[in-house]
């Protein structure tokens, strides 16, 4: 049997700010911070260990990850990967957009679809960039099956810290969720999701290092879109 960790960054200060981030690289806001460490701990005490690690190359999910593995005891002793494949999903027009301010304009219903719609896209940006969820899963799918699904096979005990999006598109693929369930899909901030394997990484089980209650109120916090 194999696990694999997945773990959503912590909050990130346009996370607090209601604001659509997608690929613009902010930091954490203070609580994120307080996320990653109780993440790391939390870890520890369940007596996880690690190998390599794969992030985005976006500070988010990195300084989450770092701050993960000092509290592990970790830093600087294993391989960290970073690759664009884990980054959030690229929000077009809405990045940098307040999440309200965006419902007064466009209306909740649209801003919705926008938010959850597996092939709907957002309208493009400037440099004519944008992408939906099933654009996100088009990409980490190659990186799952040339870099991480490897990795665990050959033995390595593996964290990846990313986003809600491209966390979406891995639960996706191990749980072959229909592009509707998917769409109601929500992972939560900080709270590492456990996925136990067989020896064909097909998903035997997956649970969350935390009590139910605990999740449930996470998700619905991140529901919230204005």
């Amino acid at each position: 049997m194999y696990k694999l960790v997945l773990l959503r960054h912590g909050e990130s200060v346009w996370n607090r700010d209601n604001i659509f981030a997608g690929w613009v690289d902010v930091e954490l806001s203070d609580r994120g911070v307080e996320q990653a460490q109780e993440a790391g701990r939390v870890l520890r005490e369940k007596g996880f260990v690690f190998d390599l690690a794969f992030t985005s190359v976006l500070q988010r999910a990195a300084s989450t990850l770092e701050i993960v593995l000092k509290e592990m005891g970790l830093a600087d002793v294993l391989i960290v990967e970073n690759s664009w494949r884990l980054n959030e999903r690229h929000y077009g027009a809405l990045q940098g957009v307040n999440k309200k301010e965006a419902v007064g304009k466009f209306g909740a219903e649209q801003v919705m679809v926008w938010r959850r719609g597996y092939k709907i896209k957002p309208p493009k940006d400037a440099e004519n960039k944008t992408e939906s969820l099933e654009d996100v899963f088009l990409r980490v799918l190659p990186y799952w099956q040339e870099k991480i699904a490897p990795a665990i096979l050959a033995g390595k005990k593996v964290l990846i810290v990313a986003h809600g999006n491209s966390l979406r598109a891995l639960a996706k693929l191990f749980d072959q969720l229909s592009d509707e369930a998917v769409e109601m899909l929500n992972i939560p901030t900080g709270i590492p999701l456990v996925y136990e394997f067989n020896d064909d990484l097909q998903p035997l089980k997956h649970y969350y290092l935390a009590e139910d209650i605990e999740v449930a109120k996470a998700i619905a916090e991140i529901k919230i879109i204005c």
